[in-house]
């Protein structure tokens, strides 16, 4: 008997496997549902309310730059970090952290004269622990989840991270307009004390037989190791450069005034989201596609050219319609980047190259923020968002042929992928 191939809705509807499969991987994914819900709140919040208390583009965009080495040493540190301890207690020591910097904030915010300073500090520190934790999340989800099912996961925790960010946002926008930023602080404060309690029933994740402590030997260990894999080191630069000169969003509220249009802040913070959900509840196709390299670079150029459309176009439904494209290339090219990641690095390394992921695609954002707003201050709102996204289209073209391994890699014929396939297929 013939099977039938899937008729073309289901093609398109997102495959559910990791979420039925694995009992861990539901509760991580609800609980990183519920914590990016809370921390998209205070991502409005936090930039909004120090445009506040300056009325200075230089002053928000200089979040990205307290946020920077902190990212750097922490995300280097953690993914080695996560390569030798249990991955679970670590997730959840850091989740309380980050719950407690949000408090900070919220009291801060209730003060009667509120300080700048604080929100620095709090946005380096929270900084430093976002970057022990995310190796390991990020390192746990090959372990609890089967190999044929990587991309799957992939496109779910990307839909689940931007269904937050669209409804995080969006309530943001009016929360703080009619109660404050207090109100976003506090939700999020609740929103961390959820997952806390989601994270403490999650299985052990202990470290591989005969795991090093953490060491700058460790570290770099695993930088050669990325090193050698050119196609890996072209994801690592394609997505650096994309967020360096296309992630204006430190901007959006001097953007939202240039516009005329101040009720629209927290609908340009959802819009790529939207992009992006719409690519999620499609991505049944995502499992037929094998040449991972080359959707990791045409996402990046349409992110650019996206934002580069964004920048130019002074209505603000046609604004608000180029982010919502970017967003769904973002999430297409990282899509495919964390798959290439998952199904071919061994368990024993996949921390410390967590670590060298999380500056590939946090550090390009904390950067890019200081650029936009620099260059917002030079040259105006708008330019500084359409020539970043030129520039970013540019770069991105550079590096692809400067890094042919990237668009040659193929998921059928690749050693790596092939050896780890064979690992997580072997009888125990």
């Amino acid at each position: 008997m013939t099977d039938h191939p899937a008729p073309p809705r289901r093609r398109l509807l997102p495959d559910l496997s990791p979420w039925r499969s694995s009992r861990d991987f539901r509760l991580m994914w609800t609980a990183g549902l519920v914590t990016a819900f809370g921390s998209f709140l205070t991502l409005v919040a936090l930039p909004l309310q120090i445009k506040e208390l300056t009325g200075s583009t230089l002053a928000v965009g200089a979040i990205g730059a307290v946020e920077l080495v902190p990212l750097i040493v922490c995300g280097l540190y953690g993914g080695a970090l996560a390569d030798a301890v249990d991955r679970r207690r670590l997730i959840l020591l850091t989740e309380i952290g980050l719950g407690l910097l949000s408090a900070v904030l919220l009291v801060n915010s209730l003060l009667p004269d509120p300080m700048l300073w604080p929100l620095y500090v709090v946005a380096a520190l929270v900084s430093a622990l976002t970057g022990l934790q995310r190796p390991a999340i990020d390192a746990v989800v090959a372990r609890i989840v089967p190999h044929d099912q990587l991309t799957a996961a992939a496109a779910l925790n990307g839909l689940r991270w931007q269904l937050s960010a669209i409804a995080g946002p969006s309530l943001a926008g009016v929360v703080v307009a009619f109660a404050g930023v207090s109100t976003a602080y506090g939700l999020d404060v609740v929103t961390f004390a959820v997952s806390c309690l989601l994270a403490v029933r999650l299985s052990a994740a202990p470290p591989a037989p005969g795991a090093e402590p953490p060491s700058l030997r460790g570290i770099a260990e695993g930088a050669r190791y990325a090193w050698r894999r050119k196609e890996l080191l072209g994801t690592y630069v394609v997505d650096m450069a994309a967020m360096l000169f296309a992630f204006p969003n430190a901007i959006f509220p001097f953007l939202a005034d240039d516009l005329d249009a101040p009720w629209a802040l927290g609908l340009m913070y959802a819009a790529g989201s939207v992009g992006s959900v719409l690519v999620g509840v499609t991505s049944g196709w995502t499992a037929r596609v094998h040449r991972h390299g080359r959707m990791v670079v045409l996402g990046a150029a349409v992110w650019g050219a996206a934002m580069a459309a964004a920048g130019w176009f002074s209505q603000v439904w046609l604004v608000l319609l180029c982010l919502a494209v970017a967003g769904g290339a973002d999430t297409v090219s990282g899509l495919f980047r964390s798959t290439m990641w998952n199904q071919t690095i061994p368990d024993e390394l996949r921390g410390r190259l967590a670590g060298i992921e999380l500056l590939s695609y946090s550090t390009g954002p904390q950067l890019g923020q200081v650029r936009a707003g620099g260059m917002a201050g030079l040259t105006g709102v708008r330019a500084a968002v359409w020539s970043g996204g030129l520039a970013c289209v540019a770069s991105v073209g550079l590096l692809a042929l400067a890094l042919p391994g990237l668009l040659r890699y193929d998921a059928r014929t690749d050693e790596h992928a092939a050896r780890m396939r064979d690992l997580r297929t072997r009888p125990a």
